[in-house]
């Protein structure tokens, strides 16, 4: 899903899509395999956009639990080659990266 402004451009916020998937792990009580969802957030920057701020970073991590996402990724791309991605740290250690690569796309579903 992606979300457009008004003119149908670019909208405003820290979200840029949103991924939803069928969640096929153990279930909660009451509920059967692949009732649950998985959603994930999606920040994309491309071109010569620059990283996403500290504060970028803050606000999807507080968008996420608001919404109950899963993960928050990065996907970044320049223009002839394939995008990469990145996942979002939810606490990292002082000094580390707020971004980790993902090396394997299928992992970002489990």
């Amino acid at each position: 899903m992606t979300f457009l402004g008004p003119a149908g451009g670019e909208a405003t916020g820290v979200v840029d899509l949103l991924a939803e998937r069928k969640n096929f792990g153990t279930p909660r009580p009451g509920l059967k395999r692949g009732d649950e969802l998985q959603m994930l957030l999606i920040q994309v920057k491309g071109r010569t956009a620059g990283d996403p701020t500290k504060g970028d970073m803050d606000r999807l991590r507080k968008v996420a639990r608001l919404h109950g996402a899963s993960e928050i990724l990065l996907a970044n791309w320049k223009k002839g080659t394939a995008a990469r991605f990145f996942r979002l740290r939810p606490k990292p250690a002082a000094g580390a990266p707020g971004w980790t690569p993902v090396k394997e796309i299928d992992t970002i579903f489990r």
